[in-house]
């Protein structure tokens, strides 16, 4: 990848599927770059596309037409297998519902990406992390235990962890009440800025999207802004 290239260049994306009704467009020629350590929200309507958009950066859905380049790799370009180790390599990810493996404490789920890389210092750098979201004394705690606020702490911790290039987070304050969700937000921030991650956010509120360095406007699944 060349100094200039942008971290992820979303390419004339389509997507459709079909129904009893017919062919449904979920999302219409979607196209823009974002350059490294960028940030970026993707707002619009309920239903306008926003999380397909995510899902396709991710490659963890399959657009109909276009692509997507992630630092240089074009990723429907590989099979599913190789689409998921550049995941595993270099997407962070932060969601509504936490997604936390509920049978792993606090540092075993955070641990978790790491020894999924083969990586030997996962117990140190897992407890460093959690020690940088707060939760310094919360290692051996099960999510139920947890609240919203802090497991979703936890989650950001695991995101950061493998100091991934990309960040995409899709509403990660949804299910928090306002003042856990800014706390929340201001954390993945800061985060953000110190490992010069770049940032894709969807979310509904418009105070976390003006935050961000630049507003990418879904309507009926049409980039308009």
């Amino acid at each position: 990848m060349g100094d200039n290239e942008p971290i992820i260049a979303v390419e004339h994306v389509t997507k459709q599927v079909s129904d009893s009704t017919g062919v449904l467009t979920i999302l219409h020629d979607i196209d823009f770059t974002l350059p490294a350590r960028q940030s970026a929200a993707i707002v619009g309507a309920s239903g306008s596309g926003k999380s397909t958009l995510l899902s396709i950066i991710a490659g963890l859905d399959v657009p109909t037409s276009g692509t997507v380049r992630l630092a240089g790799t074009d990723l429907f370009a590989l099979d599913e297998d190789a689409r998921a180790a550049v995941r595993a390599r270099s997407v962070g990810f932060v969601f509504q519902s936490f997604q936390l493996l509920g049978n792993l404490t606090a540092l075993e789920n955070v641990m978790l990406p790491l020894e999924l890389m083969g990586r030997r210092d996962a117990r140190a750098q897992a407890t460093e992390m959690l020690g940088r979201v707060g939760l310094g004394q919360r290692l051996g705690h099960y999510p139920r235990v947890l609240s919203g606020g802090e497991q979703q702490r936890v989650a950001l911790a695991r995101a950061f962890v493998v100091r991934p290039q990309v960040l995409l987070a899709d509403e990660p304050t949804g299910s928090l009440d306002f003042a856990t969700g800014a706390t929340v937000m201001q954390l993945m921030f800061d985060l953000n800025r110190e490992a010069g991650t770049t940032l894709v956010l969807v979310t509904h509120d418009r105070e976390i999207a003006a935050r961000c360095d630049r507003q990418l406007r879904i309507e009926a699944g049409r980039l308009v802004a």
